[in-house]
């Protein structure tokens, strides 16, 4: 039941968020979201959730199979060009880096160039860190929980890399996923970050991370997050942002509305922040506040109760 918590919970999230995406945060003040909406920035009904669910989808899909990066990469292009795991048949919302790191993922397999799936997180542009793999990363917690941190950190970064290959998106998804591990273990959000913080500054201090990338993620990992104001916390498309905020809103919180709805609020990329904030309020504290009519407009409900009762057996 904990792995259908968590998959509806971030699709139900991402599909909250939706009709409201770019729209600032002073609109939504005036205008907040409560309630599901339909139609608004896509024209689609109640109940679809985007590009940040279809991939986790996918990457979930995959990993019943085993840990297969062929097979990952072979899924996210299906998605893209086949529509495979779309809440309607078609794709409405993709991100431009993801869009072409896509057609990259296409060229390589129809090359049968399986071994540079691998090499690219090499590519080290630093204008490839939006959100797209943080967005998609937490079925992979159930594949590297329990791992030494440097074994986890190279499938975080394998994965990533599909279409984020910078390091700091790589180090982005490992510190959510390390959050996120605690939280599974049990501990409450607020220890789960206290141990999750220290963990991460231990592993930066054995691994061959730049003193730049690591300064980056101070205000996670040497402050505390969550005691910024509000007007401090940004809830744009880059990935530290969507990472700082989503761990704001989860630890501002204490239901699972409360922090998907705070982070939908918060404006600009409200989807994408609601997606990463709902799989773990969605593991934290379940969906029994969740409205049934909620739950059952959701797109391809029986189908992610089905990828949930396949992926629990992995676990």
């Amino acid at each position: 039941m904990k792995i259908e918590n968590i998959f509806i919970g971030f699709s139900l999230a991402d599909a909250l968020g939706v009709p409201v995406e770019f729209k600032s945060r002073e609109t939504l003040s005036q205008d907040p979201v409560i309630n599901m909406r339909s139609y608004g920035t896509y024209g689609q009904p109640a109940g679809t959730w985007s590009d940040d669910s279809s991939l986790a989808f996918c990457l979930a899909d995959s990993l019943c199979d085993g840990y297969n990066l062929k097979d990952i990469a072979t899924k996210f292009v299906k998605w893209k060009l086949a529509d495979n795991w779309t809440p309607h048949g078609q794709v409405f919302d993709i991100g431009n880096q993801t869009r072409s790191a896509i057609y990259q993922l296409f060229n390589l397999l129809e090359k049968q160039d399986y071994d540079s799936l691998k090499l690219l997180k090499y590519d080290q542009d630093e204008r490839t860190n939006g959100n797209g793999s943080l967005m998609r990363i937490l079925p992979l917690l159930f594949y590297i929980k329990g791992k030494p941190i440097k074994e986890q950190f190279k499938f975080v970064w394998e994965i990533s890399a599909l279409t984020h290959p910078h390091i700091r998106s790589a180090i982005a998804c490992l510190i959510y996923l390390k959050f996120a591990e605690f939280v599974y273990e049990g501990l409450s959000l607020k220890i789960a970050y206290t141990k999750m913080k220290k963990v991460i500054k231990t592993f930066f201090k054995e691994s061959y991370i730049s003193d730049k990338e690591v300064a980056l993620f101070d205000r996670i990992l040497v402050n505390d997050i969550y005691k910024l104001d509000e007007d401090e916390i940004y809830s744009d498309g880059y990935v530290l942002h969507t990472l700082e905020a989503s761990l704001w809103c989860l630890l501002n919180t204490d239901s699972y509305l409360k922090s998907v709805l705070k982070a939908i609020n918060l404006g600009e990329d409200t989807d994408t922040t609601a997606t990463v904030v709902g799989g773990i309020a969605g593991m934290y504290y379940g969906l029994e506040e969740v409205p049934k009519e909620w739950i059952n407009q959701l797109a391809k409900l029986e189908d992610i109760k089905e990828l949930s009762q396949r992926f629990e057996k992995i676990i």
